[in-house]
């Protein structure tokens, strides 16, 4: 069974507890970018770029069994790294969590205290995006 997005949460929370320095969390969120699977490059496309963010982020989702499957793609590792882990969370639940999920885990880790203004409004663009297409596939099934 797939675990909530509070249980999937509380583990990233855990995992960034491990690190003592920004730098090390950073390099950490460097990595899970480099380790996000690579975006087709058929939805590589202006209809799913994220508006608003300071690097080209994509993202698609398809609605798989009643979830939001997502997977995207940005040409700024950092970035990369930032959707990672909002894929992590949000992707596999049904649509309507998706929408109604408070994604207490970006403060808790000290993300968004961390990141540039710009990019700091890039991760909300990002998780409006989430939402967004969430709703799209929850109208459409």
């Amino acid at each position: 069974m797939m675990p909530s997005i509070n249980e999937i949460q509380n583990e990233i929370i855990e995992e960034f507890e491990l690190f003592d320095r920004w730098l090390d969390k950073y390099e950490y969120i460097i990595d899970l970018g480099r380790n996000l699977d690579r975006l087709d490059d058929e939805y590589k496309r202006d209809g799913n770029l994220v508006p608003g963010c300071q690097s080209r982020v994509w993202l698609h989702a398809e609605l798989k069994d009643g979830k939001a499957v997502y997977c995207a793609d940005s040409d700024a590792i950092i970035t990369k790294g930032i959707i990672a882990l909002l894929i992590r969370v949000l992707s596999g639940q049904s649509p309507e969590r998706v929408c109604e999920a408070e994604l207490y885990f970006i403060d808790r880790i000290g993300l968004k205290d961390h990141l540039s203004s710009t990019r700091s409004n890039g991760l909300v663009n990002m998780i409006g995006k989430m939402r967004a297409v969430a709703r799209d596939l929850a109208e459409a099934a």
